[in-house]
């Protein structure tokens, strides 16, 4: 089969064509023909060899992908070849076929393309398993979000605003701070020329701020929460290293917690997709929830999404077409 491979660390331009085995499903697997493969950060970071994938993962990029269940491994229940799937994977999405574990998969939500599917496992996964179980938002909460505009972004406003929480979140330019606030953001500021950080104190602070930035917003986020609030961290874009004044966090009360969704077990990611098809999909059917699309991209040209990701100029998710 065709794949896209990372031949060496570096920029966009190490992602080549390749020809590859066929993966085969093992114990519990499902094999699916990739029709759309979601394009997202930690690919990059896999890519400039920043982010090795698990021992038992494929070293091929792509975490979540959409398509049709065409091989079924040993004791799998819920799945038969022909269905339309939408999968968070392992790895190994650049590529016309791809193995999951058929508890990661979930079926196309009904009236959605395969298109639009392919954006919703791991920012579903991601979102829900950091914002809802592990930072408990609640409606009435006020809820941040930095990066408003990217997939995560995009869609942890429309959660959080389908929960009722108050809704607040930053972006890098006009156009995205609009974007935003048409998502259902109560507020949205340019942290470019606006002082973020105090206008959501003015508004009370913080109950739960969801970051990926890391860096110099660490010490900001912590000013910018309420009482009791939490800030949970899934990514370190400016990197993990900062000075912190800790007696804020026994002074206040807050809590600081964070995690990766890759690394997990296969049990810990199978519980968080029964919680999005739960709650997540009714969201969908009720029309509270919707991917956010920027670009499609042929396969051949995962190089060229790579670095419109890496650009920042796009809103919502990128994907790459395999089989359409």
């Amino acid at each position: 089969m065709t794949a896209i491979e990372i031949t060496q660390p570096g920029g966009p331009e190490v992602l080549k064509p390749a020809t590859v085995p066929v993966p085969v499903p093992g114990h519990g697997q499902i094999v699916i023909r990739v029709a759309y493969v979601g394009v997202n950060r930690p690919d990059a970071l896999q890519r400039a060899g920043l982010y090795a994938p698990p021992p038992s993962a494929s070293p091929l990029p792509g975490l979540e992908a959409s398509g049709v269940v065409v091989a079924l491994g040993p004791n799998v229940t819920r799945w038969q070849i022909g269905d339309k799937v939408t999968a968070l994977l392992p790895g190994g999405g650049y590529a016309e076929y791809v193995a999951t574990h058929e508890s990661h998969a979930l079926p196309v939500p009904e009236g959605m393309g395969l298109k639009e599917a392919a954006c919703l496992p791991e920012t579903c996964f991601t979102v829900w398993s950091n914002v809802v179980m592990r930072g408990r938002l609640r409606a009435g909460e006020r809820f941040l979000v930095h990066g408003g505009s990217s997939g995560i972004g995009t869609t942890a406003i429309q959660i959080a605003r389908a929960l009722g929480a108050r809704v607040f979140t930053t972006a890098g330019s006009a156009e995205k701070v609009a974007a935003c606030k048409g998502l259902g953001a109560d507020y949205a500021w340019n942290y470019r020329d606006e002082d973020w950080a105090a206008a959501i104190k003015a508004e009370g602070g913080a109950d739960l701020i969801l970051d990926m930035v890391g860096g110099s917003y660490l010490p900001r986020n912590i000013r910018s929460l309420a009482d009791d609030g939490r800030l949970v961290q899934i990514a370190f874009l400016q990197g993990p290293k900062v000075e912190l004044n800790f007696s804020e966090l026994m002074v206040r009360r807050l809590t600081i917690t964070g995690s990766t969704l890759r690394p997990q077990s296969d049990g810990a990611k199978a519980a968080i997709g029964a919680e999005v098809e739960r709650h997540v999909w009714p969201m969908i059917a009720a029309g509270k929830f919707a991917p956010v699309m920027d670009s499609v991209f042929p396969l051949a040209q995962a190089a060229a999404a790579h670095a419109r990701m890496e650009s920042s100029g796009h809103t919502g998710k990128i994907v790459l077409e395999v089989g359409g």
